[in-house]
């Protein structure tokens, strides 16, 4: 499981095994160390974010500044990813 970048104590990563065939560009992000059910953040082709789910139940504030944040690095994500996965595909 790759990590993109840390926020504070929160990880931003991808799961080596985001299934077949490959999901489009995201990132997950939890408090601490990666866990199953982990928020989902989709990246868009314009380097916007959406928000698939809040399943780590990250506080309001603070999602919304570590998705200002994901945005502002949504280049160096979409770089990381296509490096890891060998291409990328963007849910819109």
């Amino acid at each position: 499981m790759p990590q993109v970048f840390k926020i504070g104590s929160y990880w931003v990563y991808f799961w080596a095994n985001e299934n077949d065939p490959l999901e489009p560009v995201h990132v997950h992000v939890c408090l601490g160390k990666p866990q199953a059910g982990a928020t989902k953040i989709w990246i868009t082709q314009a380097g916007k974010c959406f928000l698939a789910n809040n399943n780590s139940k990250i506080p309001g504030p603070t999602l919304r500044n570590i998705i200002k944040i994901v945005e502002a690095r949504s280049g160096e994500v979409i770089e990381k990813w296509t490096a890891f996965f060998g291409q990328a595909h963007f849910y819109c």
